[in-house]
Protein backbone atom coordinates (compact mmCIF):
# COMPACT_ATOMS: atom_id res chain seq x y z
CA UNK A 1 0.00 0.00 0.00
CA UNK A 2 2.93 2.63 0.82
CA UNK A 3 6.22 2.44 2.83
CA UNK A 4 4.37 2.31 6.36
CA UNK A 5 1.39 0.43 5.54
CA UNK A 6 1.06 -3.16 3.57
CA UNK A 7 -2.59 -5.26 3.47
CA UNK A 8 -2.23 -8.94 4.42
CA UNK A 9 -4.52 -11.63 3.09
CA UNK A 10 -5.19 -14.36 5.70
CA UNK A 11 -7.73 -17.19 5.25
CA UNK A 12 -7.75 -18.48 9.17
CA UNK A 13 -7.94 -16.50 12.44
CA UNK A 14 -5.70 -19.21 13.89
CA UNK A 15 -2.91 -17.66 12.61
CA UNK A 16 -3.15 -14.07 14.36
CA UNK A 17 -3.10 -13.05 18.11
CA UNK A 18 -6.86 -12.97 19.78
CA UNK A 19 -5.90 -9.97 21.78
CA UNK A 20 -4.10 -8.25 19.09
CA UNK A 21 -7.58 -8.59 16.67
CA UNK A 22 -9.91 -7.25 19.83
CA UNK A 23 -8.07 -4.63 20.44
CA UNK A 24 -9.06 -3.39 17.02
CA UNK A 25 -13.12 -2.69 18.03
CA UNK A 26 -13.37 1.07 17.17
CA UNK A 27 -16.27 1.63 20.00
CA UNK A 28 -15.97 1.29 23.89
CA UNK A 29 -19.43 -0.55 23.83
CA UNK A 30 -18.53 -3.80 22.95
CA UNK A 31 -19.47 -6.10 20.39
CA UNK A 32 -19.96 -9.80 20.61
CA UNK A 33 -19.59 -10.51 16.89
CA UNK A 34 -16.80 -9.00 15.63
CA UNK A 35 -14.87 -10.69 18.67
CA UNK A 36 -12.12 -12.88 18.04
CA UNK A 37 -13.99 -15.77 19.95
CA UNK A 38 -17.02 -15.48 17.59
CA UNK A 39 -15.27 -15.36 14.43
CA UNK A 40 -13.19 -17.79 15.33
CA UNK A 41 -16.02 -19.92 17.04
CA UNK A 42 -17.55 -20.16 13.41
CA UNK A 43 -14.40 -21.02 12.05
CA UNK A 44 -13.19 -23.50 14.02
CA UNK A 45 -16.64 -25.25 14.52
CA UNK A 46 -16.65 -25.79 10.57
CA UNK A 47 -19.84 -23.30 10.19
CA UNK A 48 -17.74 -20.62 8.24
CA UNK A 49 -15.44 -22.70 6.11
CA UNK A 50 -14.71 -22.92 2.12
CA UNK A 51 -16.70 -26.12 2.52
CA UNK A 52 -19.82 -24.34 3.28
CA UNK A 53 -18.96 -21.04 0.79
CA UNK A 54 -17.00 -18.67 3.08
CA UNK A 55 -13.35 -18.79 2.86
CA UNK A 56 -11.51 -16.54 4.87
CA UNK A 57 -10.09 -13.38 3.18
CA UNK A 58 -9.66 -11.32 6.10
CA UNK A 59 -7.71 -7.79 5.10
CA UNK A 60 -4.94 -7.16 7.85
CA UNK A 61 -3.09 -3.89 7.76
CA UNK A 62 0.17 -3.50 9.17
CA UNK A 63 2.44 -0.96 9.66
CA UNK A 64 6.51 -1.98 8.55
CA UNK A 65 7.17 -3.91 12.00
CA UNK A 66 3.99 -6.23 11.37
CA UNK A 67 1.89 -4.34 14.20
CA UNK A 68 -1.67 -4.96 13.38
CA UNK A 69 -3.25 -1.44 12.42
CA UNK A 70 -6.78 -2.40 11.29
CA UNK A 71 -8.76 -5.33 9.88
CA UNK A 72 -11.98 -6.06 7.94
CA UNK A 73 -14.05 -9.47 8.49
CA UNK A 74 -14.26 -11.04 4.50
CA UNK A 75 -14.89 -14.16 2.90
CA UNK A 76 -14.92 -15.18 -0.51
CA UNK A 77 -18.13 -16.53 -1.33
CA UNK A 78 -19.61 -18.56 -4.21
CA UNK A 79 -23.13 -17.84 -3.29
CA UNK A 80 -25.72 -15.65 -1.54
CA UNK A 81 -26.83 -17.62 1.77
CA UNK A 82 -26.49 -16.61 5.19
CA UNK A 83 -26.05 -12.45 4.49
CA UNK A 84 -29.79 -11.04 5.12
CA UNK A 85 -28.92 -8.02 2.82
CA UNK A 86 -30.31 -9.68 -0.28
CA UNK A 87 -28.82 -9.31 -3.35
CA UNK A 88 -29.99 -12.37 -5.59
CA UNK A 89 -31.91 -10.58 -7.77
CA UNK A 90 -28.38 -8.71 -8.80
CA UNK A 91 -26.99 -12.07 -9.73
CA UNK A 92 -29.18 -13.53 -12.05
CA UNK A 93 -29.09 -10.01 -13.74
CA UNK A 94 -25.41 -10.13 -14.16
CA UNK A 95 -25.75 -13.83 -15.00
CA UNK A 96 -28.39 -13.22 -17.52
CA UNK A 97 -26.12 -10.06 -19.00
CA UNK A 98 -22.72 -12.89 -19.73
CA UNK A 99 -21.30 -12.03 -16.59
CA UNK A 100 -20.27 -14.31 -13.34
CA UNK A 101 -21.09 -12.99 -10.30
CA UNK A 102 -20.14 -15.47 -8.15
CA UNK A 103 -17.30 -15.54 -6.74
CA UNK A 104 -17.74 -12.53 -4.91
CA UNK A 105 -16.20 -10.81 -1.32
CA UNK A 106 -18.34 -10.21 1.63
CA UNK A 107 -17.22 -8.31 4.48
CA UNK A 108 -19.34 -9.27 7.29
CA UNK A 109 -19.90 -11.66 10.32
CA UNK A 110 -21.42 -15.06 9.07
CA UNK A 111 -25.16 -16.14 9.61
CA UNK A 112 -25.77 -12.40 11.81
CA UNK A 113 -27.77 -9.40 10.51
CA UNK A 114 -26.71 -7.43 13.55
CA UNK A 115 -24.94 -3.76 12.83
CA UNK A 116 -21.69 -3.24 14.31
CA UNK A 117 -17.90 -2.31 13.13
CA UNK A 118 -16.71 -3.82 9.32
CA UNK A 119 -13.57 -1.50 9.42
CA UNK A 120 -11.75 -2.76 12.48
CA UNK A 121 -9.99 0.63 13.88
CA UNK A 122 -9.59 1.64 16.69
CA UNK A 123 -10.19 5.84 17.87
CA UNK A 124 -6.72 6.93 17.41
CA UNK A 125 -4.74 9.61 15.34
CA UNK A 126 -4.98 8.78 12.01
CA UNK A 127 -7.83 6.06 12.11
CA UNK A 128 -9.04 7.88 8.75
CA UNK A 129 -5.87 6.98 6.73
CA UNK A 130 -6.01 3.35 8.20
CA UNK A 131 -9.77 3.29 7.08
CA UNK A 132 -9.06 4.58 3.13
CA UNK A 133 -6.07 2.30 3.17
CA UNK A 134 -8.77 -0.80 4.06
CA UNK A 135 -11.40 0.37 1.53
CA UNK A 136 -8.45 0.68 -1.32
CA UNK A 137 -7.24 -2.57 -0.16
CA UNK A 138 -10.61 -4.24 -0.88
CA UNK A 139 -11.18 -2.44 -4.04
CA UNK A 140 -7.47 -3.68 -4.84
CA UNK A 141 -8.74 -7.51 -3.83
CA UNK A 142 -11.39 -6.97 -6.17
CA UNK A 143 -9.37 -6.11 -9.23
CA UNK A 144 -6.78 -9.17 -7.78
CA UNK A 145 -8.67 -11.95 -7.66
CA UNK A 146 -10.98 -10.22 -10.52
CA UNK A 147 -14.46 -11.26 -8.67
CA UNK A 148 -17.59 -9.27 -9.82
CA UNK A 149 -18.17 -7.45 -6.26
CA UNK A 150 -17.52 -6.41 -2.29
CA UNK A 151 -20.12 -6.07 -0.22
CA UNK A 152 -19.88 -4.91 3.76
CA UNK A 153 -23.00 -5.17 5.38
CA UNK A 154 -24.66 -4.21 8.53
CA UNK A 155 -22.18 -1.87 8.77
CA UNK A 156 -22.36 1.35 11.31
CA UNK A 157 -23.89 4.22 9.48
CA UNK A 158 -20.96 6.45 9.80
CA UNK A 159 -18.72 3.64 8.30
CA UNK A 160 -21.20 3.67 5.46
CA UNK A 161 -21.18 7.44 5.24
CA UNK A 162 -17.30 7.02 4.24
CA UNK A 163 -17.67 4.23 2.74
CA UNK A 164 -19.63 5.86 0.08
CA UNK A 165 -16.76 8.84 -0.02
CA UNK A 166 -14.47 5.97 -1.13
CA UNK A 167 -16.82 5.47 -3.94
CA UNK A 168 -19.03 2.68 -2.68
CA UNK A 169 -22.39 1.96 -3.83
CA UNK A 170 -25.07 2.67 -0.58
CA UNK A 171 -27.54 0.85 0.03
CA UNK A 172 -30.75 1.02 3.34
CA UNK A 173 -32.63 -1.77 4.84
CA UNK A 174 -34.76 -2.04 7.75
CA UNK A 175 -34.86 -3.74 11.29
CA UNK A 176 -36.92 -3.27 13.78
CA UNK A 177 -35.44 -2.98 17.15
CA UNK A 178 -36.73 -2.20 20.67
CA UNK A 179 -35.06 0.95 22.30
CA UNK A 180 -34.97 1.92 26.32
CA UNK A 181 -36.26 5.01 27.32
CA UNK A 182 -34.91 4.52 30.85
CA UNK A 183 -37.24 2.35 31.63
CA UNK A 184 -37.13 0.90 35.62
CA UNK A 185 -39.67 -1.90 35.28
CA UNK A 186 -41.59 -3.25 32.16
CA UNK A 187 -44.30 -2.22 33.13
CA UNK A 188 -42.82 1.70 33.06
CA UNK A 189 -42.46 0.30 29.22
CA UNK A 190 -46.08 -0.75 28.74
CA UNK A 191 -47.04 2.31 30.61
CA UNK A 192 -46.14 4.23 27.27
CA UNK A 193 -47.85 2.03 24.82
CA UNK A 194 -51.62 3.01 23.77
CA UNK A 195 -54.54 1.17 25.65
CA UNK A 196 -55.07 -1.52 23.39
CA UNK A 197 -51.51 -2.67 23.39
CA UNK A 198 -50.79 -2.35 26.36
CA UNK A 199 -53.88 -4.78 26.96
CA UNK A 200 -52.76 -7.57 24.35
CA UNK A 201 -48.82 -7.92 25.69
CA UNK A 202 -50.47 -8.56 28.97
CA UNK A 203 -52.52 -11.42 27.41
CA UNK A 204 -50.34 -12.60 25.10
CA UNK A 205 -47.61 -12.70 28.01
CA UNK A 206 -50.79 -14.70 30.44
CA UNK A 207 -51.01 -16.38 27.41
CA UNK A 208 -47.41 -17.90 27.11
CA UNK A 209 -46.68 -18.91 30.42
CA UNK A 210 -49.74 -19.15 32.78
CA UNK A 211 -52.13 -21.21 30.15
CA UNK A 212 -49.49 -23.07 28.99
CA UNK A 213 -48.17 -23.83 32.05
CA UNK A 214 -44.92 -22.71 30.60
CA UNK A 215 -41.57 -21.19 33.19
CA UNK A 216 -38.93 -19.55 31.71
CA UNK A 217 -35.19 -19.85 32.78
CA UNK A 218 -32.48 -17.56 31.94
CA UNK A 219 -29.11 -19.07 31.53
CA UNK A 220 -25.47 -17.61 30.93
CA UNK A 221 -23.18 -19.33 29.03
CA UNK A 222 -20.74 -20.86 32.17
CA UNK A 223 -24.53 -22.11 33.24
CA UNK A 224 -25.25 -24.11 30.48
CA UNK A 225 -24.64 -27.72 30.30
CA UNK A 226 -23.75 -30.14 27.23
CA UNK A 227 -27.35 -31.50 27.36
CA UNK A 228 -28.72 -27.83 27.57
CA UNK A 229 -27.23 -27.16 24.37
CA UNK A 230 -28.45 -30.38 22.89
CA UNK A 231 -31.21 -29.50 23.89
CA UNK A 232 -31.12 -25.96 22.52
CA UNK A 233 -29.44 -27.12 19.16
CA UNK A 234 -32.09 -29.68 18.39
CA UNK A 235 -34.40 -26.29 18.40
CA UNK A 236 -32.18 -24.36 15.94
CA UNK A 237 -32.07 -27.33 13.97
CA UNK A 238 -36.23 -27.47 13.56
CA UNK A 239 -36.53 -23.57 13.10
CA UNK A 240 -33.36 -24.02 10.14
CA UNK A 241 -35.15 -27.17 8.58
CA UNK A 242 -38.34 -24.80 7.96
CA UNK A 243 -36.86 -21.48 6.59
CA UNK A 244 -33.89 -22.94 4.89
CA UNK A 245 -33.80 -26.68 4.61
CA UNK A 246 -30.45 -26.63 6.46
CA UNK A 247 -28.74 -25.57 9.66
CA UNK A 248 -25.55 -23.05 9.06
CA UNK A 249 -24.40 -23.58 12.43
CA UNK A 250 -22.70 -26.92 13.42
CA UNK A 251 -23.15 -28.51 16.96
CA UNK A 252 -19.68 -27.67 17.95
CA UNK A 253 -20.38 -24.07 17.72
CA UNK A 254 -22.32 -23.45 20.16
CA UNK A 255 -20.06 -25.60 22.95
CA UNK A 256 -17.46 -23.13 21.80
CA UNK A 257 -19.04 -19.78 22.05
CA UNK A 258 -20.51 -20.77 25.70
CA UNK A 259 -16.77 -22.04 26.21
CA UNK A 260 -15.15 -18.83 24.95
CA UNK A 261 -17.66 -16.05 25.76
CA UNK A 262 -19.75 -17.44 28.71
CA UNK A 263 -20.38 -13.83 29.81
CA UNK A 264 -21.86 -12.67 26.53
CA UNK A 265 -23.92 -15.76 25.72
CA UNK A 266 -27.32 -15.94 27.10
CA UNK A 267 -30.13 -18.51 26.53
CA UNK A 268 -33.96 -18.07 27.67
CA UNK A 269 -35.47 -21.29 27.79
CA UNK A 270 -38.96 -21.99 28.12
CA UNK A 271 -40.24 -25.19 30.46
CA UNK A 272 -43.05 -27.37 30.54
CA UNK A 273 -42.90 -30.39 32.96
CA UNK A 274 -39.53 -30.12 33.77
CA UNK A 275 -38.45 -30.14 29.90
CA UNK A 276 -37.27 -27.74 27.62
CA UNK A 277 -39.86 -27.14 25.02
CA UNK A 278 -38.43 -24.22 23.07
CA UNK A 279 -35.84 -21.66 23.40
CA UNK A 280 -33.95 -18.16 22.26
CA UNK A 281 -30.13 -17.14 21.79
CA UNK A 282 -28.68 -14.04 22.84
CA UNK A 283 -25.61 -12.35 22.74
CA UNK A 284 -24.87 -9.73 25.61
CA UNK A 285 -23.09 -6.47 24.45
CA UNK A 286 -22.03 -3.64 26.37
CA UNK A 287 -25.52 -1.28 25.74
CA UNK A 288 -27.23 -4.04 23.68
CA UNK A 289 -28.83 -7.52 23.67
CA UNK A 290 -28.74 -9.03 20.48
CA UNK A 291 -31.86 -12.00 19.57
CA UNK A 292 -29.89 -14.66 17.44
CA UNK A 293 -31.67 -17.31 16.78
CA UNK A 294 -35.07 -19.34 18.54
CA UNK A 295 -36.77 -22.83 17.54
CA UNK A 296 -39.16 -25.32 19.59
CA UNK A 297 -40.14 -28.51 19.84
CA UNK A 298 -43.77 -28.02 21.10
CA UNK A 299 -46.19 -24.82 19.50
CA UNK A 300 -47.72 -23.23 22.11
CA UNK A 301 -49.53 -19.79 21.52
CA UNK A 302 -47.64 -16.31 21.84
CA UNK A 303 -44.75 -18.45 22.98
CA UNK A 304 -42.48 -17.00 20.41
CA UNK A 305 -42.89 -13.33 21.65
CA UNK A 306 -42.57 -14.04 25.43
CA UNK A 307 -39.19 -15.53 24.49
CA UNK A 308 -37.96 -13.83 22.21
CA UNK A 309 -39.42 -10.22 22.65
CA UNK A 310 -40.63 -9.83 26.05
CA UNK A 311 -38.44 -11.57 28.12
CA UNK A 312 -35.65 -9.78 26.33
CA UNK A 313 -37.01 -6.65 26.75
CA UNK A 314 -37.10 -7.66 30.27
CA UNK A 315 -33.13 -8.63 30.81
CA UNK A 316 -32.26 -5.08 28.87
CA UNK A 317 -34.42 -2.82 31.24
CA UNK A 318 -32.78 -5.09 34.23
CA UNK A 319 -29.75 -4.56 33.04
CA UNK A 320 -29.61 -1.25 31.93
CA UNK A 321 -28.82 -2.12 28.42
CA UNK A 322 -30.25 0.27 25.97
CA UNK A 323 -31.55 -1.72 22.77
CA UNK A 324 -32.75 -5.08 21.62
CA UNK A 325 -31.87 -5.68 18.36
CA UNK A 326 -34.55 -8.82 17.44
CA UNK A 327 -32.97 -10.20 14.14
CA UNK A 328 -34.14 -9.37 10.90
CA UNK A 329 -37.63 -8.56 9.06
CA UNK A 330 -40.42 -9.02 10.73
CA UNK A 331 -43.06 -5.83 10.94
CA UNK A 332 -44.93 -7.86 13.70
CA UNK A 333 -42.76 -6.46 16.16
CA UNK A 334 -44.06 -3.04 15.62
CA UNK A 335 -46.83 -4.22 17.89
CA UNK A 336 -45.05 -5.29 20.73
CA UNK A 337 -42.97 -2.04 20.93
CA UNK A 338 -40.10 -2.37 18.21
CA UNK A 339 -39.59 0.05 15.98
CA UNK A 340 -38.06 0.54 12.78
CA UNK A 341 -34.40 1.41 12.18
CA UNK A 342 -32.89 1.80 8.90
CA UNK A 343 -29.82 -0.81 8.27
CA UNK A 344 -26.85 0.17 6.01
CA UNK A 345 -24.55 -1.93 3.48
CA UNK A 346 -22.25 -0.71 1.37
CA UNK A 347 -21.42 -2.68 -2.10
CA UNK A 348 -18.18 -2.15 -4.58
CA UNK A 349 -19.22 -3.08 -8.22
CA UNK A 350 -16.44 -3.52 -10.60
CA UNK A 351 -18.00 -3.64 -14.24
CA UNK A 352 -19.07 -0.31 -14.98
CA UNK A 353 -22.29 -0.80 -16.72
CA UNK A 354 -23.23 -3.16 -14.02
CA UNK A 355 -22.69 -0.99 -11.46
CA UNK A 356 -24.54 2.39 -13.34
CA UNK A 357 -27.27 -0.50 -13.43
CA UNK A 358 -27.03 -1.54 -9.71
CA UNK A 359 -26.52 2.50 -8.54
CA UNK A 360 -29.62 4.11 -10.17
CA UNK A 361 -31.49 0.79 -8.47
CA UNK A 362 -30.39 1.68 -5.26
CA UNK A 363 -31.35 5.56 -5.33
CA UNK A 364 -35.17 3.78 -5.62
CA UNK A 365 -34.29 1.69 -3.07
CA UNK A 366 -33.36 4.20 -0.80
CA UNK A 367 -35.99 6.33 -1.08
CA UNK A 368 -38.76 3.77 -0.92
CA UNK A 369 -36.86 2.25 2.62
CA UNK A 370 -37.14 5.89 3.90
CA UNK A 371 -40.63 6.03 3.08
CA UNK A 372 -41.59 2.76 4.28
CA UNK A 373 -39.88 3.97 7.56
CA UNK A 374 -41.31 7.02 8.12
CA UNK A 375 -45.28 4.78 7.26
CA UNK A 376 -44.33 2.54 9.72
CA UNK A 377 -43.51 4.82 12.27
CA UNK A 378 -46.37 6.55 12.13
CA UNK A 379 -48.18 3.38 13.60
CA UNK A 380 -45.75 2.69 16.43
CA UNK A 381 -47.77 1.48 19.51
CA UNK A 382 -47.17 3.96 21.85
CA UNK A 383 -49.12 6.22 23.12
CA UNK A 384 -49.68 9.95 20.47
CA UNK A 385 -47.99 12.46 22.83
CA UNK A 386 -45.11 9.93 23.74
CA UNK A 387 -45.15 8.26 20.04
CA UNK A 388 -41.53 6.82 19.02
Amino acid sequence: MSDSFQIRIISSLKDIDADAWNALQPSECFNPFISYEFLYALEKSGSAISKTGWLGQHLILEDDKGEMLGAIPCYLKNHSQGEYVFDHGWADAFERAGGSYYPKLQCSVPFTPATGPRFLVPQCEGRAIRMTALAQGLQQLCERMEVSSAHITFVEEDEWQFAGEQGYLRRKDQQFHWLNDDYKTFDDFLAKLSSRKRKNIKKERRVALADNGITIDLLKGDEIDERTWDRFFAFYNDTGMRKWGQSYLTREFFTMIGEMMPQRTLLIMAKREDEYVAGALNFIGDDCLYGRHWGCLEDHPCLHFEVCYYQAIDYAIEHGLKRVEAGAQGSHKLARGYVPVTTHSAHWITNPGFRDAVEDYLVRERREVDRHNQILSEHAPFKKENKA
